[in-house]
């Protein structure tokens, strides 16, 4: 039994196979249609449960074709349908509950915390898809996209986030350090990673350089990523927020100073922070990103489960 909470404390190596079995998955699943079943049921008899605790599209229908497509199933809990979210219950004893009926747990949370309380007392894998501080699920599909257009290894490419510190930023950060790729990250200064992060950075001596000039930060890139300007429940100014972020839009102009082959990624839903026409256009793989989620999370998974080889 293996956990998914975040990038950082899984080995490149069991990244690296996550994302092979991915390819051969989705290769050998050409001529299937969305419901069939992989070859050999793998997951065969057992039961995901996922929790949302936010507001989901992306990641709750890719997680139920994920493991319907292995041979399992999956329940969706709603939070406010909980003794938990009530205050009746504790974290230990829902925890009991659902390993005792389930033999995997997925959670989408607004609380970091919760996520590590839950793992302490589960006895059956927990998956992160999406946490304050981590979006590992997606980064980890997000490199899998960019060595499939590419055709080369993500540590051969120059990739660059413009946009706010958040985090999915902190994933894709964990990546680059994981991977050993090179990120440019564009933000106003007083958006820059935190402290810690920035201390993890250091430590690791990875390749990371952080700019106030967007220009300066997509020169030369090959990918392109950007994400909403106002997160999930993002408790801040909005208004004052927006304003920080007026120059650090993803526009043609923008696109023109990477490398004439770049293309363009975001996790969606998308706001003001993209151009319309660059968001059409054929430097967009957001729709090949989306669907690669799917593929990605099948291998997660298996790689929870023990079943990958």
């Amino acid at each position: 039994m293996k956990h998914f909470i975040n990038l950082k404390d899984i080995s490149t190596k069991n990244l690296r196979k996550i994302l092979i079995d991915a390819k051969k998955r989705k290769n050998l699943r050409k001529k299937l249609s969305t419901l069939e079943v992989d070859k050999g049921t793998p997951l065969k008899g057992k039961l995901l449960i996922q929790m949302f605790e936010k507001s989901s599209l992306r990641t709750r229908l890719s997680f139920y074709l994920a493991i319907k497509q292995l041979g399992g199933s999956t329940l969706t809990l709603r939070p406010d349908e909980l003794h938990l979210s009530k205050g009746d219950e504790s974290i230990k004893d829902t925890a009991k509950i659902l390993s005792t009926f389930g033999n995997a747990f997925m959670l989408r949370t607004d609380s970091d915390e919760k996520l590590i309380e839950f793992k302490r007392y589960l006895s059956i894998p927990i998956i992160n898809s999406l946490s304050p501080l981590e979006h590992p699920c997606q980064i980890l599909s997000d490199v899998f996209t960019i060595e499939e257009i590419k055709k080369k290894p993500i540590s051969k490419l120059n990739i660059t986030w413009i946009g706010d510190s958040n985090n999915v930023l902190n994933s894709l950060i964990a990546a680059s350090i994981k991977f050993s790729f090179k990120l440019n990250i564009g933000c106003p200064k007083n958006y820059q990673p935190n402290k810690k992060i920035l201390s993890y950075i250091k430590n690791n001596k990875n390749k990371v350089s952080i700019y106030c000039d967007p220009k300066k930060a997509a020169m030369g890139a090959d990918v392109i990523f950007s994400d909403k300007v106002i997160s999930l429940n993002d408790k801040v100014n909005k208004k004052k927020k927006l304003s920080y972020f007026k120059t650090f839009k993803i526009t043609q102009k923008l696109m023109k100073i990477a490398k004439r082959d770049a293309i363009f990624l975001h996790c969606l839903p998308r706001g003001n922070e993209v151009d319309d026409i660059v968001f059409k256009s054929k430097q967009s793989k957001v729709w090949q990103q989306a669907l690669n989620r799917v593929h990605v999370q099948k291998s997660i998974l298996l790689y929870c489960f023990g079943k990958l080889r």
